[in-house]
């Protein structure tokens, strides 16, 4: 029984696993977009959220906890100085996964995961009033066919 084995393996053992999702979240950081396959992606979100929040976080703590993750210690500080900023108003959410197509050589379905740019997410400050219960329950009033009758004559001498 696979109880409590969550998780893909990607076909590769543990440190070889940990030393890839690494080396693309370090690219992801240092690029701002990394081209992958899907099942990579959904492994690669998670790890990648958490770096942002560790970076959101800011004190020397989360700082050094991300320098022991991400390969690059400029992209550390870049992450921590320039990309922070972006997401400080966000309660997640900070990666998009575009499908791309298959693979030609392999077949294999390919995304593109990408960091999310400053202004888009944010919504306007409007909101719509929303429908309260009386409202959605109150259903619209239908003429009879006698009222119909009678306003037809008052409208036509409106007319003539």
């Amino acid at each position: 029984m696979r109880h409590r084995k969550a998780g893909n393996k990607l076909g590769r053992n543990s440190s070889h696993r940990r030393a890839m999702l690494r080396n693309m979240v370090t690219s992801l950081f240092e690029h701002e977009q990394v081209e992958t396959t899907d099942a990579k992606a959904k492994a690669l979100r998670p790890v990648a959220e958490k770096m942002i929040t560790l970076a959101k976080r800011g004190d020397l703590s989360a700082r050094r906890q991300a320098l022991g993750y991400i390969q690059d210690k400029k992209v550390t500080h870049r992450l921590f100085d320039e990309l922070k900023d972006r997401y400080l108003d966000r309660q997640g959410g900070y990666l998009r996964i575009v499908k791309k197509g298959i693979r030609k050589g392999d077949g294999a379905a390919v995304s593109i995961v990408q960091l999310l740019p400053e202004e888009e997410g944010k919504k306007s400050g409007k909101k719509r009033p929303r429908k309260t219960k009386q409202a959605k329950t109150e259903q619209p009033k239908v003429k009879s066919a006698q009222e119909t009758r009678e306003a037809k004559p008052a409208e036509e001498e409106d007319s003539g």
